[in-house]
This record gives C-alpha cells, structure tokens and sequence, in this order.
C-alpha cells in the first residue's frame, strides 16, 4: 500500500505515505497487535457515564498526537535541518506514548496500580512487532523511544519537550479531542497558532515566539478549565473511587470466591509479576465482561459495587474543599456513622477524594519565549500564566444518596463553624 490516510474529526485528513521511511514506520506500528489493542482503551475511562459522548479511544488519540508532532517537527527543520535524524524517534515516542495503559486509561493505573510510561516502555523493548518496526526504520530506535517515554531520555531536549512538557503534542490533542467528546467548549484552543510560534531558542531547547504567547495563555487557561469541568468532574472522581473499591473488593474475596479468566486472575492475584502478553491481553471490554459477571455471581458486596457502576446507580459526591483536611476527615467519619444507621455498609458507600492541580509547572518543563534577541522564562512574561503556577486543591466527600441531605446539613454547620456567619 502506498499511501493511508486517517479520517480524523479534529486533524482531517491524516496521510501516511509509506515511500517515506519514517511513516513507512508508522504505518507498520499502527498495524500491530499492540496498537490495536487501543481501539479497546477508553481515552475518558468511566468519564462516559458523566460525558455521554466520551467514548473516543486511546487509538484516536496517539494517531492524533502523531499527527500534531510531524507538524511541528516540519516546522522545527526549517530552523534546525539536522533535526532530521530525530524524526523517527518523535514519530515513534509521539505514536506509542499510551501503549502501555490500562484498561480504561488513567483509571486503570488507579484500580490496579499500573504505570502506563513503563509498561509502553516494557511493551517497546520486548514486542517484536513493535520493536521489529522500530529498528528496522534505524538501529537503536526502538531503545531511544522506550527510553525517551520512561526516564525523559534524548539526544536533543527539543525532542523530550514535544513528547512531554508544559506544552507537548499530547497536551494539544488531548485537549481538543476530549473537549470535542464530552461537548465541553472550554478547550478549544489555536493549534495553528500555536504550532506557528514554536522555535528554538539559542541552546537548541524549545521556545515560543512573542507573537504566540496569547495562544499560549489561552492554552493554558484551557487545560486548567478541562480539568476542572472533566477531568477532575465529581462524578468523574466518584466513578474512579467505585472502580478502585470494586477492585479492591475483587482482590479481597480471592480467587475462590469469584470467577476471572486467566488475564485477569494475573492482573489481579499477580500483578507484581505480569508477563507482557498477559498485560497486553486486558482492555476495557474483559474488564467489562468480568463485571457483568461478578455482578450476576459474585457475593454480594462486589455485585452491588458492579451494580452501581453497569447501571449507573452512582454515589453522591459532596464539595468540601472548603474545609481543613482534619475536618474533612470528621466529616467522611459522620458519613460513614450516617450510612450505617441507614442500613448500608460504609466501606462500599463512604469515601475521601483529595486532589491538587497545578495549571502551570515552571520548573517542570517550563516554557520561555525567544524573538531573536532575549530570552525570558513565560511566567515572568505573562501575569497570567504566572497566577495559574499557584496550585488549588480539590476535594470531594462520596456518599450515598440516601444520607445527602442529612450530611449537607452537616457540612453546613462546619463551614459556618470555620468561618462564622
């Protein structure tokens, strides 16, 4: 086949030409087995249940990270040629970034304590398909991958920033395709624009021109809207705090009491040793199988729990950011007190989410513009890019409905307690 192209919602049409020998690459990593296992990987999780139209896949994604990558590295060669022989390790970190996740992405790594980075690493050294098509592009490419998506590893920094940083290629997709999902409009953003702005700064590390810094505020101001409105939703928290009770649940009545395939009696009674195959085999529809089960057979703890989450029978999640983390605690205690006089268990019904976000790391990838003549660190630049590096906590209590009014009541009383009135 010589050429390919990808229909994609966001990019349109993504071309592959497989005279190209970089995309000659990529064409063959998409058509393995490992990549194709994420058309079976929710982008979202369980965010379906909150963003009805939340149903996009890892596979979607990673072509569209591909796609925003080949572009800035065309744009990058004009200023650098010799950035060339990067190509196919961009290519290949920008398309297999998420090849090691989870079922139901972030989510998963929660239920089952995975870390996508090293596994998609794992998955790079040992898959001949993957590791085949990366070394026969060049020799040691398959390493400079695994290595770059693990430990941040590469010969040129403007390489690592494009995969991972304060604005990477992921970040630019994600935002925009998750936002197109869930109907969110907060996170559209000027990928033109952007990608337009970015150069290269004296040292040979990734800048951005003057002339794209309100793109960049405007990108940053929407990554900390999306993950206030989606991925740091309520219900969203709620539905990961579910999924992990009902793991843990899984995990405590053992393999005597419950039914599982092998793939997922390994991933849940031998996660310390999971083989490659083994990690590979789970996706979003076993672990979706086994809770259809587990919710007509299993004892009746781990059903309910699968009830809930099958049938969308969600638990509440009450705001309470407002207070000191000792009475957040309090609090979680009363619900818990609450729901045993209600008649329920408070382990499966009674949780604590606590989370802070960051909208903006200096030190962590931190950006910087370049017009040619000076050099400046983007949040001495901008204000407002400066106010989102200071951090801002979230947290939400979960508890069931039937205790909400009585536990509203009651946060109430805390609040006016802490601040009078």
């Amino acid at each position: 086949m010589a050429s390919r192209t990808y229909h994609d919602p966001l990019h349109r049409g993504i071309r592959l030409e497989s005279r190209d020998p970089a995309e000659a690459m990529v064409l063959s990593l998409v058509d393995s087995a490992p990549f194709q296992r994420l058309r079976r990987i929710r982008q979202l999780g369980p965010a379906f249940l909150t963003f009805h139209g939340a149903e996009s896949s890892r596979f979607t994604h990673s072509l569209g990270v591909f796609s925003i990558a080949r572009r800035a590295m065309e744009r990058l060669r004009t200023l650098d040629p010799s950035l060339e022989e990067q190509r196919g390790v961009l290519y290949g970190a920008a398309l297999l970034h998420d090849l090691g996740h989870a079922p139901l992405s972030h989510t998963g790594e929660e239920m089952f304590g995975t870390h996508h980075e090293q596994w998609s690493a794992r998955v790079i050294r040992e898959h001949p398909e993957i590791r085949d098509s990366l070394e026969g592009y060049a020799s040691g490419t398959a390493d400079a991958v695994a290595d770059l998506l693990e430990h941040g590893r590469t010969d040129r920094g403007v390489i690592k920033s494009l995969v991972s940083s304060q604005l990477d290629c992921d970040r630019l997709d994600y935002l925009l395709r998750d936002s197109y999902s869930t109907g969110a409009r907060y996170g559209q953003l000027d990928l033109d624009r952007i990608l337009a702005a970015i150069t290269l700064a004296p040292d040979g590390e990734l800048a951005i021109h003057p002339k794209g810094l309100m793109a960049v505020e405007h990108y940053l101001v929407v990554r900390n809207l999306m993950y206030r409105s989606v991925y740091n939703h309520r219900l969203n928290v709620m539905c990961n705090w579910l999924l992990e009770r009902l793991i843990q649940e899984a995990r405590h009545l053992g393999p005597d009491r419950i039914w599982t395939d092998s793939t997922m009696h390994r991933w849940l009674w031998e996660s310390e040793r999971l083989d490659l195959d083994s990690y590979i085999a789970n996706d979003d529809l076993r672990v979706g199988y086994h809770l259809q089960r587990w919710q007509a057979d299993a004892p009746a703890p781990l059903a309910s729990l699968c009830d809930r989450f099958l049938n969308r029978r969600l638990l509440k999640a009450l705001d309470v950011s407002a207070l000191q983390t000792s009475e957040r605690l309090e609090l979680l205690a009363a619900a818990q007190t609450m729901s045993e006089a209600a008649g329920l268990d408070p382990t499966l019904c009674c949780g604590l989410r606590q989370h802070q976000l960051h909208g903006y790391h200096p030190y962590r990838g931190g950006l910087r513009l370049w017009d040619g003549h000076s050099l400046q660190a983007l949040e001495q630049a901008s204000t407002l890019i400066s106010s989102l590096a200071t951090p801002a906590e979230s947290a939400w209590l979960i508890h069931p409905r039937e205790i909400s009014d009585e536990l509203k009541t009651r946060m109430r009383q805390e609040v006016t307690a802490v601040f009078g009135g």
